[in-house]
Order: structure tokens, then C-alpha cells, then sequence
């Protein structure tokens, strides 16, 4: 099984609420970067954040690959979500081979630190746009080998 973590591209200015932020220019710029790397992969499942700003590097993202599979938005992929409960969700999606997660931090690193060490301090370091590949025979805490991280 493949898990990519994709951090959203860099974002404006804080708002009022956090989730309305949009990308800017150089935002859209790392998600189309990122989508490069993506290329010819077997995504299955892009399962996004419902934050404008996920939601606009997925749209990106998806537009680069030509991709029209299963795009799902979560709401337990936010900022302040709890990477131990996003394991016990992702448990629904073991059908799928590849599956690819749009983002933030600091959620996404505690996610990646989880699954490739095996606990939330040792996270992975995700600047925005940045892609992690993740690979292993089951989708648990330590039991996944991180293949690449690529920051745009």
C-alpha cells in the first residue's frame, strides 16, 4: 500500500477563520509542482481537508494529473485533527492500493511521524507543497517506510 501526504501550497494571510484562507500564487505554483510527482502513480482515493485552501492545492493537483477518481473530502484531516483517530478512519479506505492525502501541519507531520516511527514526535518535516511517499503492506503506527519527501 502507498499513502502520499501532500501539504497544502502556501496560503494568504490569516483570516477570521482559519479554514477561508486562500492559496496565493506561489501556493499554486508548489501544488502543481507537487502534482509532478505524482505523475503516472495509481492514485485510487484523494481524500482532502475541507479548508479552502486543501481544497484549491486538490483542485490544482487533480487538474495537473487529469485525475477524475474518488475525490472525498474529510473533516478529520484538519489542522487540529488527532493523528491517532485518522489511523482508526483510514482503516475504511484499506481497499484502496494508493491513496493521497491533502493536508496541513501540524497534523500531517504528527500523521507521517506516526506511521514511518511510530509516534507523533519524531514528525516529519512538511514545508507547504511538500510530498511525502509513504509504502508498506499495512497502513499502521511504524509499520510504514518513508520512500521520498519532496518539497517543491
Amino acid at each position: 500500500m502507498k499513502l502520499w501526504l501532500l501539504r497544502h501550497g502556501e496560503a494568504g494571510p490569516y483570516q477570521p477563520k482559519d479554514a477561508e484562507r486562500q492559496l496565493t500564487p506561489q501556493g499554486i505554483w508548489e501544488a502543481r509542482q507537487s502534482a509532478q510527482h505524482l505523475c503516472n502513480q495509481p492514485i485510487n482515493a484523494v481524500l482532502v481537508s475541507p479548508y479552502a485552501r486543501a481544497q484549491q492545492t486538490a483542485q490544482h493537483l487533480c487538474s495537473v494529473l487529469t485525475y477524475q477518481g474518488t475525490v472525498e473530502t474529510v473533516d478529520w484531516i484538519t489542522p487540529e485533527s488527532s493523528a491517532e483517530e485518522a489511523l482508526q478512519h483510514l482503516e475504511a479506505y484499506t481497499s484502496y492500493e494508493h491513496i493521497l492525502l491533502v493536508t496541513h501541519q501540524p497534523f500531517v507531520g504528527e500523521l507521517g511521524g506516526l506511521l514511518v516511527h511510530g509516534n507523533r514526535q519524531e514528525a516529519l518535516p512538511l514545508k507547504t507543497g511538500s510530498l511525502a511517499e509513504l509504502e508498506g503492506a499495512v497502513l499502521a503506527r511504524g509499520l510504514m517506510h518513508l520512500r521520498s519527501l519532496r518539497h517543491p
